[in-house]
């Protein structure tokens, strides 16, 4: 008998499954819910737990991403239309992609799913994409850009010269973990404007991937319990050495 949701980020359009779960379909997020006795199973505890572990040792501050020698893989999410010529050409083509305005990459797979909601969130992002660019491209955006929010660092007015020089924006948002629930540690995203789309675009892109189905199988694992499973299948993600931002 199921009881009571457990606590989940997103709770809108939630939908409560006898199989013990719940899938929030406004943005794909699967909540894991109470049994009878009020307890999780066995399996998702011990799941749960290693993961923690595992995380409870992350800077706050640090980036990690699938990467080889040569190239980092960065996730976006985009429209049937967008995703369709970008793996037709190997890069993207505008239009439908508009090179006017600021592009976000994220090297973050679960924080990808965070926003698209494996890809079931909207028709605006329901293919998702694995992008794979030079590791000299991502260090000159890493170079130069700017905090999209003033810290303690510098005055709010050396923020505001050194933002608007810029043609990258740095952010970071908490990290999620298998079931999109915020961490401690967070992740970085990366906003690409002005000339640092058109490096993006036409120089730093290597490979397109489309990812979708993958999302797709992990968040079918994840609503049917088998938590162990939907984790193996992750991208596997390790802290990236960069000269501009130490790990």
């Amino acid at each position: 008998m199921i009881r009571t949701p457990a606590r989940c980020t997103d709770t809108d359009g939630l939908q409560r499954r006898s199989s013990g779960h719940a899938q929030d379909s406004k943005n794909g997020a699967v909540c894991v819910v109470l049994t009878h006795a009020g307890t999780r199973p066995a399996f998702y505890k011990k799941t749960m737990q290693d993961h923690s572990q595992a995380t409870s040792i992350i800077p706050e501050r640090q980036i990690r991403a699938s990467y080889d020698d040569a190239t980092i893989r960065v996730y976006q999410a985009y429209s049937d239309e967008i995703a369709d010529t970008a793996l037709t050409n190997g890069t993207f083509i505008s239009p439908p992609f508009k090179m006017e305005r600021m592009t976000w990459i994220k090297p973050s797979f679960l924080w990808m799913m965070y926003r698209a909601g494996w890809g079931f969130k909207d028709t605006g992002q329901q293919r998702i994409l694995a992008i794979d660019i030079s590791r000299a491209g991502f260090e000159w955006a890493l170079e130069h850009g700017c905090l999209s929010h003033a810290d303690a660092s510098m005055s709010k007015d050396e923020w505001s010269a050194k933002k608007d020089a810029s043609p990258v924006r740095i952010q970071w948002d908490p990290e999620r973990d298998l079931l999109l629930r915020p961490q401690a540690h967070r992740a970085i995203q990366i906003g690409l404007s002005k000339k640092a789309v058109e490096l993006y675009v036409y120089q730093w892109i290597t490979r397109v991937v489309d990812v979708t189905p993958l999302a797709h199988s992990i968040h079918a694992l994840l609503a049917h319990g088998k938590f162990e499973e939907a984790r193996h299948m992750l991208p596997q993600e390790k802290p990236y050495p960069s000269v501009f931002h130490p790990s």
